[in-house]
């Protein structure tokens, strides 16, 4: 099957959600469109919205959930995922689940910090650990917050906390890590990831040139790697790293590191080929990619690493649609489609 004939299957998807990938991401059509606004109204009506707010009370807020990083039905989780699939932009109501997740990652533990010589001592203190001069903070909280607000439309004053955070905690290579191994010195491609395209977006409406300058540093921790193999080695870092997966939450693969160089215009950079490559020989035989891995289980219950939705599990010969709208997507972007 031809890509042009995928991207058709996907226009006449059953979801709201993946025909809008479809004609925003890959055929490039502006949100502002009156098309795409009536599309974005559909995505907020759709049966998959509507169960990611079925725990929402009066006041906005997700019942049962007081923690907004409850993994993956907390107010942090699903306002990323609203940000992915197409919700509008500008959504009052969802103001008491923003407020609930900054005051979780603007919290004054996280102005709070301290030197420590060794692993055990870096959990010693509430506050960030500095170890041998790098802050060990999982970053992609606040660079996802960062992200997924700026992406919906109700980024406030605050976006400048979560990126001065952002800036603060950068290590010398570009990126950012929570390891507290205090020999640790590279940074995570998972961390990474996140708080790169939150400085990304929040630069981008803002015109701040530090975060400009500290996403393009963020950038060559994954482009010196060609997006998925060792710097010296040229071995593959991780083995999930070359699985697809949707969603693909705070980890990382391929694709979401595709998605990223295409969102911060570096998808065209030459080492990003091999990722391509690699991508583009995961294509099914009948066309489409599959999901190669799940990171959670769907339950109406609230569980660890639980999903109100499901997002159509994994198969090695039918492909996904999720993953083959974004694969798809970065295609296009790389002039590859």
């Amino acid at each position: 099957m031809t890509s042009d004939r995928v991207l058709q299957t996907l226009l006449q998807s059953a979801d709201p959600s993946i025909r809008w990938k479809s004609r925003v991401l890959v055929l490039g059509e502006t949100r502002e469109s009156p098309g795409i606004r009536e599309l974005e109204r559909e995505v907020r009506r759709s049966p998959r919205v509507r169960t990611l707010f079925a725990r929402r009370d009066k006041r906005g807020l997700l019942r049962g959930i007081p923690n907004p990083y409850t993994k993956w039905q907390g107010a942090h989780w699903v306002l990323a995922t609203l940000a992915d699939i197409g919700y509008p932009r500008g959504d009052r109501s969802l103001f008491a689940m923003r407020d609930q997740v900054l005051h979780r990652w603007l919290a004054p533990v996280y102005h709070r910090e301290f030197e420590a010589t060794t692993a055990a001592a870096s959990y010693g203190k509430a506050g960030v650990p500095r170890m041998r001069g790098r802050y060990r903070r999982c970053a992609s909280q606040q660079g996802n917050a960062l992200y997924f607000l700026e992406k919906l439309g109700i980024a406030d004053e605050r976006s400048d906390a979560l990126a001065e955070r952002l800036l603060h905690w950068q290590w010398p290579d570009g990126g950012w890590n929570c390891d507290r191994n205090p020999e640790a010195d590279t940074s995570s491609f998972w961390e990474t990831r996140q708080a790169m395209l939150g400085l990304v977006i929040y630069a981008e409406r803002t015109g701040n040139v530090a975060a400009r300058d500290a996403a393009r540093r963020a950038a060559e921790v994954f482009l010196s790697r060609n997006l998925f193999l060792g710097r010296h080695s040229g071995r593959v870092m991780n083995k999930e790293f070359v699985l697809l997966h949707y969603p693909l939450y705070y980890s990382y693969d391929v694709l979401g590191g595709l998605k990223a160089m295409a969102e911060i215009g570096r998808i065209r950079d030459p080492r990003c080929r091999k990722a391509l490559d690699l991508l583009e020989s995961k294509r099914l035989p009948a066309g489409g990619w599959p999901a190669e891995q799940r990171l959670y289980r769907v339950s109406s219950g609230v569980e660890a690493r639980t999903d109100s939705v499901d997002w159509g599990g994994t198969s090695k010969t039918t492909p996904n649609e999720w993953v083959t709208a974004d694969a798809l997507h970065v295609l296009k972007a790389a002039g590859r489609a």
